[in-house]
């Protein structure tokens, strides 16, 4: 796992070798993803919102492409200690790591992000409530931008706040307004 571009653009990142309930965005689809929100979202300075947070590999991409505010979410703790482990060795500053279920979280937040990011196990049997509740509850800001990962089984197209969609093989980032 690399930082692709940015300040720490390059730096390896190595994951624990047991992660059971943890896949990591691969550095394709990762890389391709970075690409359309370059040029839609201003991402130095953004609020970000990083849900199942896993490895925090878009976490550490959005800190090193200068996003100011950033929330990570999850709820394996050896997931976030090696979160913790990576922000402190990047010395990222202004990130707040929460140890909680999403869905918890998603019930009780009330700001507005600018981008969010979730990529949740693909075997989640909850995964569509994602798009509803963060959209019903107006997580999104106006000029910002929910990426949810998933496998080609799940569609949303008929969503509501559906944008649109980018295809890398097995992965699949919708993108919600």
């Amino acid at each position: 796992m690399r930082i692709i571009s940015g300040k720490f653009g390059g730096r390896k990142i190595n994951p624990p070798h047991n992660m059971p309930y943890t896949r990591p965005t691969t550095d394709i689809a990762k890389e391709g993803l970075f690409n359309i929100l370059q040029n839609r979202v201003q991402i130095e300075g953004a609020r970000t919102l990083d849900l199942f947070g896993g490895t925090g590999c878009i976490s550490y991409e959005l800190a090193s492409r200068g996003a100011e505010n950033l929330t990570i979410v999850e709820k394996d703790p050896q997931m976030l200690d090696f979160i913790k482990k990576n922000i402190d060795f990047l010395k990222i500053e202004n990130v707040q790591i929460m140890r909680m279920d999403v869905f918890q979280y998603l019930n009780t937040c009330t700001q507005q992000y600018d981008v969010i990011f979730a990529g949740p196990p693909y075997a989640l049997n909850t995964i569509d409530d994602l798009p509803r509740i963060i959209v019903e509850r107006k997580l999104i800001s106006p000029e910002g931008y929910f990426i949810l990962e998933h496998t080609p089984r799940n569609d949303y197209k008929k969503f509501e706040g559906y944008s649109f969609e980018r295809n890398y093989g097995s992965t699949i980032f919708s993108f919600f307004e």
